[in-house]
């Protein structure tokens, strides 16, 4: 909720588009209550994530082994930074950190210069990728043995999952990759290109369409140069190359370049700033602006949902829940009286927002369906 820059309202704008659709209970879990309660919610669900140091849950009562003996079919998805054993286990880990500590920060930037980070905390949202992948895989499985398990999933193994090609290559020769700013380590050229108001990426690597760039661009001569006869010479000889072709994409604007690349067949885009993404045709047809109506906080945009996106994110989203928002009528929908909740509140085992985004009664409704 806390990390900007970007608010709305007085929560973060990450805050609003990582949770929609979401119902929102807060439970204290150093309460026995409240992890009484954690312990009901349970017994009725499928599936589990935390994403505590390894050995918190277990230290509330609520780890793996403890609800997983206890319901043999749940599905326990545990995601930390390092991994639920081993020396770096106790670690906290957040993106840049494990961006930094798999290797993944030595690829970013340009020779010479500072090590780079991802600027989106790809190896965070990657992890959620991944941890939702085996979860499907594990109920795909549970339907055929009934048998859910604990999965062990965390922020180190995806970032090397991210560096798959990489990694391989480094394995194969024992180069390791130079920095080498929006180039390719593999092919060449398959980098950006300054132009005259701009920058154009540009993949034209393979044999016709590196001839075909050449004569587009009149450079007849690069063709046959010994340089840059194949992609690795190319590569080797990147300065050259790239000295070269700029000399020639400075003398128009990106927006000039697009359509006589594009009729040549050679790969190319606009490197986009986020004002160009949401003027995108493309991203306006795939309807990958999302937006969800607040009560108070009028409409909000985020991203959509990248699959079947059309027609999934022309559903209706309802927005993220404020703190404990569905507390009271979650608990409802357990059987939960309003005299225990009340009990239960009095204790301060668990907290009941009172959010703008719907009222209680339609959560309950909802929770209910």
């Amino acid at each position: 909720r806390g990390l900007g820059p970007g608010w709305i309202g007085d929560d973060s704008a990450l805050f609003h588009a990582f949770n929609r659709n979401k119902l929102g209970v807060s439970l204290d879990l150093k309460s026995p209550d409240g992890v009484a309660v954690a312990r009901r919610l349970v017994a009725d669900a499928d599936i589990v994530v935390e994403s505590m140091r390894p050995g918190v849950m277990a230290r509330l009562g609520l780890g793996p082994a403890q609800l997983v003996n206890d319901h043999p079919s749940l599905i326990y998805c545990s995601i930390s930074a390092y991994g639920q054993t081993g020396p770096y286990a106790d670690r906290a880990g957040v993106d840049g950190i494990v961006q930094a500590d798999s290797g993944l920060m030595s690829l970013i930037g340009l020779a010479g210069g500072e090590p780079c980070k991802v600027q989106a905390p790809v190896v965070d949202v990657m992890t959620g990728y991944v941890a939702c992948m085996g979860v499907l895989a594990k109920l795909a499985q549970r339907a055929r043995d009934g048998q859910g398990g604990h999965l062990d999933v965390n922020l180190l193994n995806s970032a090397l999952a991210l560096q798959q090609s990489s990694l391989t290559s480094y394995f194969a020769d024992g180069e390791l990759p130079v920095r080498a700013g929006s180039a390719a380590p593999y092919s060449a050229p398959n980098q950006a290109f300054e132009t005259s108001d701009g920058w154009i990426m540009v993949a034209a690597y393979t044999p016709e369409r590196w001839r075909r760039l050449c004569e587009l661009l009149g450079l007849q001569h690069l063709i046959d140069d010994p340089r840059f006869a194949t992609s690795p010479l190319r590569v080797a000889n990147r300065p050259q190359m790239v000295e070269a072709l700029t000399r020639v994409f400075v003398t128009r604007s990106t927006q000039e370049w697009l359509p006589v690349l594009k009729d040549a067949d050679i790969l190319c885009a606009r490197v986009a700033t986020y004002e160009d993404v949401v003027r995108h045709p493309q991203v306006a047809a795939n309807r990958m602006i999302g937006e969800v109506e607040h009560a108070t906080l009028g409409t909000i945009r985020m991203p959509g949902f990248p699959i079947n996106s059309a027609a999934e994110n022309s559903q209706p989203s309802r927005p993220a829940p404020a703190c404990g928002e569905d507390t009271r009528a979650v608990l409802l929908g357990l059987g939960y009286s309003v005299d225990d909740i009340a009990a239960l509140l009095a204790r301060r085992a668990i907290h009941c927002g009172e959010g703008a985004s719907s009222p209680a009664a339609q959560r309950q409704a909802v929770y209910s369906q």
